[in-house]
């Protein structure tokens, strides 16, 4: 596959053999290195966490695990400032802890249970954390694309030097709701940044069988007039590289851009994909798994720079499977929702009394 070209000429300064050393890398210190891979490793033994509580049928529904894809989540969330924005498609738990939210309120959305995120009525695929700037997870396929567009647009209204970092699987982009969110992205130079996560196989069908395409998948953003390029997710440092230019391009040209990120899932599309050992062979499973798992390369890469020891490692991981345990417990011991709370948080101005909710005008007075 190709990278962009337009991408890499507009910022010279990133040497794509030697991403550690671009500027955005070398700002970190070893603490902040630290604590990437400390998210990158809460995300992990939270997943699967929630593996063990869905055999246990404490959770229900769907369930898309994000082994395998920490780096990205956690790599985009670090490179985030007051007005930088982040909504994602079903796989969105990751999402969710690398921003901030807790395991707790997590993992008790998972159960249905009322402390959840989203009060136990959203469940898998609807975390939400406003405070957070994070928009959430959504369960229509390329649905928050174009959602990402107007986050984008609000800011840009708003006069806020900011971006939407708007995530979504390959699966998504035969989508024609993400051709329309390009479409006005490129049109009204929006500040938002498309993220495909491309673990190669949508939900089971191998990306050559389900998608035409040239070059790369990213590739269909120069149609659009769109900048974008192409990103290996597993490496930590090429990530915040890569994805800092397109922040800057947010930031400072109110322009877009499609990154697609080269990534791999570890279990199937949902915790119900029977088939996940069927339509790509057991080998190539445990050889990404071997190869290309961002956790194991990024401690590996601390370690080999002096910032990590085996033995700190050994207790964030301790730290954080007792962290995901005990939000089980939290989850199994919190409250079910009433019945009664069916109707609420359904419309905020209806929720909050606003002038729209007790009207029914939205915009226009006349």
């Amino acid at each position: 596959m190709k990278t962009s070209a337009a991408a890499l000429d507009l910022h010279p300064e990133v040497d794509p053999t030697d991403f550690a050393n671009a500027a955005i890398n070398r700002k970190l210190t070893p603490e902040e290195k630290i604590h990437l891979l400390d998210q990158m490793v809460r995300i992990r033994r939270f997943e699967e966490e929630t593996g063990r509580q869905y055999s246990r049928a404490k959770i229900g529904g769907f369930l898309h695990r994000y082994d395998g894809q920490e780096s990205i989540a956690v790599g985009c969330a670090s490179l985030m400032g007051k007005h930088d924005h982040m909504i994602t498609a079903y796989r969105n738990h990751g999402h969710a802890l690398a921003v901030g939210m807790s395991m707790n309120e997590c993992m008790a959305e998972l159960f249905g249970k009322v402390t959840g995120c989203s009060k136990g009525k959203g469940g898998s695929m609807h975390f939400f954390a406003p405070d957070k700037n994070y928009w959430g997870g959504h369960g229509i396929v390329g649905g928050q694309t174009p959602l990402g567009a107007g986050l984008a647009y609000g800011l840009k209204y708003a006069g806020h030097k900011g971006s939407c970092m708007c995530f979504m699987g390959d699966g998504a982009i035969n989508q024609g709701a993400y051709h329309e969110a390009l479409n006005l992205a490129g049109l009204f130079d929006l500040p938002v940044i498309f993220i495909i996560e491309n673990n190669g196989y949508s939900m089971g069908t191998s990306q050559c069988r389900s998608s035409a395409f040239k070059n790369s998948l990213a590739y269909r953003a120069d149609g659009y007039n769109i900048v974008w390029d192409i990103i290996n997710g597993w490496d930590m440092y090429e990530m915040r590289a890569k994805l800092s230019i397109a922040v800057d391009r947010a930031h400072n040209e109110s322009r877009p851009t499609v990154i697609e990120v080269m990534t791999y899932r570890h279990y199937g599309h949902s915790i119900a994909d029977a088939n996940a050992t069927k339509y790509r062979t057991p080998d190539e499973i445990e050889q990404y798994k071997k190869e290309n798992d961002p956790i194991n390369l990024w401690k590996n890469r601390l370690v080999a720079e002096g910032v990590m020891t085996e033995e700190r490692y050994k207790e964030m991981d301790k730290a954080a499977k007792a962290e995901a345990a005990v939000s089980s417990v939290f989850a199994e011991e919190s409250a079910f929702p009433e019945v009664s709370a069916i109707t609420e948080d359904v419309y905020y101005e209806v929720d909050e009394f606003t002038e729209a909710g007790r009207t029914g005008k939205h915009f226009f007075n006349d």
